[in-house]
């Protein structure tokens, strides 16, 4: 079978970093660029953190600078987990090629455009760019295979009571994607909150012992650091990457297809992904929405990349 050929748009943070090495070092993905976008940091701090990534891992595709600010214009940095770098923990080599000299959103056209295959697009922070594009670029819309976002929840969230970070940053481009009619792939946090890096898997990072393997190590103490203060959870969850493993092999997730909605206007729950998992709205199913986690599949092709990353 041919390899999935697809776009990672992204706000590198750390769980965006290990996102980029897995897309990058699985066969069954064909990687063609990297896209940025406000989210986890600002814009100019994410598109560094992308391009030091790729120097670590000898990632060598086009990047370029996308959104810096969600599409009404609002910004915010997740400094209390990603720390001011969006990127804390340990050094990372400084970049070893130049962005592209064009916007993140255009680089994402001229990918499809090029692309023999149908394209999917991953994203891993905001859906601005994803939005955008959609929007701008409405005549390359049937070269779109697959959406496939890592944000929301069925549950609870993680910025605000009910609504999850990435989806909380831009609700109206999330808004965009969900009725954009496309097949869309939602990662949310009740699948990537079974992600988690335990002792164990810290202990078999650190075994790899290579420069990708030690930096990573370093980055994902940080941020179980700062998980653990904030939501009291000791062993932090791996979010982004398992938007890029549901591609790579589909059993490592369990799903449902249901109806899934933006929350817009409500004073405590603008941002909440509402999904219907029981058919209570009738409204038509539009989204595969992953729930429950292979956790041993999910980690054995993680560290394979970080494996292959630093050889």
């Amino acid at each position: 079978m041919s390899p999935t050929p697809i776009i990672l748009d992204c706000d590198p943070g750390h769980d965006d970093a290990m996102a980029m090495i897995l897309a990058a070092y699985n066969p069954n993905i064909e990687l063609l660029g990297i896209s940025t976008v406000s989210g986890n940091g600002i814009i100019n701090k994410v598109t560094e953190n992308a391009l030091r990534v790729c120097a670590l891992a000898k990632i060598n595709v086009p990047v370029a600078q996308g959104a810096g600010a969600s599409l009404l214009g609002a910004v915010e940095a997740a400094s209390d987990i990603h720390g001011e770098t969006a990127l804390d923990g340990a050094p990372l080599p400084a970049p070893t090629f130049e962005l592209q000299k064009m916007h993140g959103v255009d680089l994402i056209a001229d990918l499809v455009r090029k692309c023999p295959e149908k394209v999917t697009l991953v994203a891993t922070g905001p859906l601005t760019n994803i939005a955008l594009f959609l929007k701008m670029y409405p005549e390359l819309r049937e070269r779109i295979a697959h959406i496939v976002f890592m944000g929301g929840s069925a549950s609870r969230g993680n910025r605000t009571p009910y609504a999850e970070f990435n989806i909380w940053m831009d609700p109206e481009a999330c808004d965009v994607v969900l009725k954009s009619g496309l097949p869309l792939t939602m990662i949310g946090l009740d699948v990537t909150h079974q992600a988690l890096i335990t002792k164990e898997i810290f202990a078999k990072l650190e075994a790899l012992d290579t420069e990708v393997s030690r930096t990573l190590s370093g980055l994902m103490r940080f941020f179980a650091k700062t998980y653990n203060d904030v939501f009291e959870m000791p062993d932090p969850p791996l979010h982004d990457p398992l938007a890029v493993a549901v591609l790579i092999d589909s059993a490592v997730t369990k799903n449902r297809f249901v109806n899934v909605e933006v929350e817009l206007n409500g004073t405590h729950t603008r941002g909440a992904t509402v999904v219907d998992i029981y058919n209570r709205t009738g409204y038509k199913a539009n989204v595969n929405v992953a729930l429950e986690l292979d956790f041993d599949r999910f980690w054995e092709m993680m560290l394979d990349a970080v494996d292959k990353a630093g050889r």
